[in-house]
């Protein structure tokens, strides 16, 4: 048979084809080696009102790329959205049935692809093929819509982009098995019996009638705060040991976490009148007890009994106010994560270093 214009110079991609919205859509597997010759990134030089998608966050390519190279048998990529502004043509396996809408889509070399979803993608796999070739004969699918006007591909952006939700920082710890940081805070909370029993695992918020009262997010951070370590650093099996046994002993001196444990007293209860029910104290309870372990590495566990003598209620604003409140509502901010770190550490006995010594006099003034 006679090729037709359309295919005598042109990319030729086994696919389904469905419909949305009244028109025409095809789903394809691209092998990854073309993606970067195929597919057309218009790059920031182009002005806003021009263009079909946001500028390239070049900051993003290495990480989406390293992951690739350092995964190459266990990664997973979405598809890419791209708009085609010439009419396409599919060749259907069958006249009838299902095979109808399985088939060979051919696309025009002189057509331009644009991509709606996935720059990024794109330009992570452009790099990580040329450390780690191999990734080069791995397939990404591809949902082509036929779109001759830049107007429609800008809405159609703005509506891949307004429905998409990222997922919250729990449920991201809940489901990261490669992040060292999401296995320390998942083995903490199998670990420590108030956390296990307290804790929201899916969720980085409480609401007023949670029945948890701490959120896997919160003691992640904590946790990374006792041990010392950035987001990407590798934890060793001693040290998330370690980091169990010090919120174990925190747990056991902090009297009101053990009451919700034992349902005597309610989360809510806890979180509107306490400031240890929030995760400000907790990550200044991490930072403390990394000052704590390493100053008094044998009688560290003695220390933590007197976390049992701060009166932790938020009607003493005289001792939190300025520290884990700032009129009267609870700060997150590294500034008074640290001030509140600060009296924690007051009352285990653990010196002041010289920043922390700066940061209390500014407090005090």
């Amino acid at each position: 048979m006679a090729k037709t214009l359309i295919d005598e110079y042109s990319h030729t991609f086994p696919a389904a084809r469905g419909v949305q919205a009244g028109r025409p859509c095809y789903i394809a597997m691209c092998p990854m080696r073309l993606v970067p010759k195929i597919f057309v990134f218009d790059e920031e030089e182009v002005p806003p009102e021009l263009r079909a998608q946001r500028t390239l966050n070049k900051s993003r390519i290495p990480e989406i790329a390293d992951y690739l190279i350092a995964n190459p048998n266990n990664y997973t990529l979405s598809a890419i959205t791209a708009s085609v502004d010439e009419q396409v043509h599919f060749e259907p396996m069958a006249d009838t049935g299902p095979a109808v809408n399985l088939g060979m889509l051919t696309v025009s070399m002189n057509a331009q692809i644009l991509i709606n979803d996935g720059q990024h993608r794109r330009a992570a796999i452009e790099e990580a093929i040329k450390e780690a070739h191999e990734l080069g004969h791995d397939h990404i699918p591809v949902l082509f819509f036929v779109d001759e006007d830049l107007k429609r591909s800008q809405q159609m952006f703005a509506d891949l982009n307004k429905h998409a939700v990222r997922p919250n920082d729990s449920l991201s710890t809940l489901y990261d098995h490669r992040d060292p940081s999401s296995e320390l805070a998942r083995h903490v909370v199998a670990n420590v019996d108030c956390f296990r029993r307290l804790t929201e695992m899916d969720k980085s918020s409480l609401s007023n009638r949670s029945i948890k009262l701490f959120t896997l997010s919160s003691i992640k951070l904590a946790s990374r705060a006792l041990l010392r370590k950035s987001a990407k650093d590798s934890i060793s099996q001693e040290e998330k040991d370690l980091a169990a046994e010090f919120w174990t002993e925190v747990c056991s001196n902090i009297h009101d976490w053990k009451a919700a444990q034992r349902k005597e007293v309610s989360t809510a209860e806890l979180r509107q009148n306490y400031v240890h029910a929030h995760g400000v104290t907790l990550q200044a309870l991490g930072s403390a007890g990394a000052d704590l372990i390493s100053q008094k590495p044998k009688t560290w566990k003695k220390e933590l009994k007197n976390l049992s003598t701060i009166d932790w209620s938020r009607a003493n604003t005289e001792v939190w106010e300025g520290r884990a409140l700032v009129y009267g509502k609870l700060s997150k901010a590294r500034a008074n994560v640290a001030l509140t770190a600060n009296l924690i550490k007051q009352h285990i006995n653990v010196p002041l270093n010289a920043d922390s010594k700066i940061l209390e006099e500014q407090f005090r003034q």
